[in-house]
């Protein structure tokens, strides 16, 4: 589903911002164009992993177009993999040492998420980095 994005352009010391207004709250970067697709397809999985909400439709292009808010920047439509979109959330128990659940609140609160929100990025990048490590041998 093509979804419009506002690009904030980088230079040299700086990665290309990106605000997407139908996901209100998500953001994204990349240092090159090119990285900019799936950088924007990420930040709109993690947006919704466990969200239990209906997703927006895109808002038309003209409408965004006159916002005053968005300014020195470009548009983009990007195609996004809606299907790999997780928000239906998947109610699961598991133990885990208190002090540990914690440190896991406290890190989440900092980073204005939620444990749930937390815990699924974590588990989002540990198998990353495990298919990463996988993949370069």
């Amino acid at each position: 589903m093509l979804y419009p994005v506002y690009v904030h352009p980088g230079d040299d010391s700086t990665a290309h911002g990106v605000t997407i207004p139908d996901f209100p709250g998500c953001f994204s970067a990349a240092d090159t164009w090119e990285e900019l697709p799936k950088a924007i397809q990420e930040a709109i999985e993690v947006y919704c992993e466990g969200e239990d909400m209906p997703l927006p439709a895109p808002t038309p292009l003209e409408k965004l177009a006159g916002d005053e808010r968005y300014h020195d920047g470009v548009w983009m439509l990007i195609d996004v993999d809606v299907s790999r979109l997780n928000t239906q959330p998947v109610r699961l128990n598991v133990s885990l040492p208190g002090g540990l659940v914690q440190r896991i609140d406290a890190y989440a609160r900092a980073h204005h998420l939620t444990r749930s929100g937390f815990l699924a990025r974590a588990a989002e990048a540990a198998m990353k980095h495990e298919t990463d490590r996988f993949n370069s041998t």
